[in-house]
């Protein structure tokens, strides 16, 4: 077998391949840009990507290619009546980031909530060693016991971040954009309802066509001017125009994401504009990226290759 890596740089650095040398040839390329992806898979057999394009375009000269092994859990890259068609596997792996992601989604709530970046700040400005006061006080936080926590997406990252509110002392409720998830354990409201009423409101939904700019200027009017936001699921789900008018508007308190609908960041995204970062918090795309979770994931990789290898189908995806 000849496997090739197309983005090995996105599982980090620290990240060892040893084991998967065990199945043959072995090509690792760290980034590969999409103009590059038919030369470095001619004669592949199987490919690892992450979010570059598998469709005709990219694949149609790879005739050994059985296997595409898809390292994250979306699979919006791939063009699967293609894949399909060629009986080429694709694999996916699920599930591996559950806790950090949830983790990530609080270090960006209480980020915001209590103003640590300005607080840091003036530690660190020298103003404190000034200051006659053993306390300063300028930003004023709430806590997090007895507010309500609206959830977009009641999946496992939701259920878990629903679980942590609760053990912060919030009542958490949720909205279910697919229609599919019924929870007992939570209160299940429309979409205008978890707006109106949430303290918080975060987005752990897939993207889809009904969640495409599903945030947009509207909904972000229709929640509450105290109110902190946090989109740690995809980018496209805000509108990054309207997020940026409700927070120059003053339409909500602050914003956290770790998403956005071009990665890296355009150069002319609106929310560049907007330089008050204690109210506006974005991290590149990390919210998944703890080692542990990397580790996992890349466990499952292998297993999924292997599990090809031998004959056996796991984690197999058809659109």
């Amino acid at each position: 077998m000849k496997l090739v890596f197309l983005e090995a740089d996105n599982l980090g650095e620290d990240m060892r391949f040893d084991r998967f040398f065990e199945l043959g040839e072995v090509v690792i390329y760290g980034q590969t840009q999409d103009e590059l992806i038919e030369e470095r898979i001619a004669d592949a057999d199987a490919i690892l990507v992450n979010k570059l394009p598998m469709n005709e375009s990219t694949l149609k000269h790879a005739q050994y290619l059985k296997y595409i092994g898809v390292t994250a859990t979306g699979t919006n890259n791939i063009d699967f009546a293609y894949t399909n068609e060629r009986g080429i596997c694709v694999t996916n792996v699920a599930g591996y980031s559950t806790d950090v992601v949830a983790q990530h989604t609080f270090a960006m709530t209480l980020y915001l909530l209590e103003h640590l970046r300005y607080y840091d700040d003036y530690v660190k400005s020298g103003d404190y060693t000034d200051s006659k006061s053993f306390c300063h006080m300028d930003r004023s936080f709430n806590e997090l016991a007895g507010k309500t926590w609206g959830i977009i997406g009641l999946g496992a990252i939701g259920k878990r971040v629903a679980q942590i509110a609760e053990v912060f002392g919030c009542h958490v409720i949720y909205c279910s954009p697919s229609g599919k998830n019924t929870n007992q354990d939570y209160q299940q409201v429309d979409f205008d309802t978890l707006l109106a009423e949430s303290d918080i409101v975060s987005v752990h939904t897939p993207l889809s066509e009904r969640t495409y700019h599903l945030m947009d200027y509207d909904a972000f009017c229709k929640m509450k001017k105290t109110a902190i936001f946090i989109n740690v699921a995809r980018g496209p789900v805000v509108d990054e125009k309207g997020l940026y008018k409700a927070l120059h508007k003053e339409k909500i308190a602050a914003a956290g994401l770790d998403v956005l609908e071009q990665e890296p960041m355009s150069k002319n995204n609106p929310l560049r504009k907007l330089h008050d970062s204690d109210r506006l918090l974005i991290t590149p795309h990390i919210a998944w990226a703890a080692v542990e979770a990397r580790t996992r994931l890349l466990d499952e990789v292998w297993m999924n290759l292997d599990a090809f290898r031998r004959g056996e189908s796991r984690n197999v995806c058809r659109g």
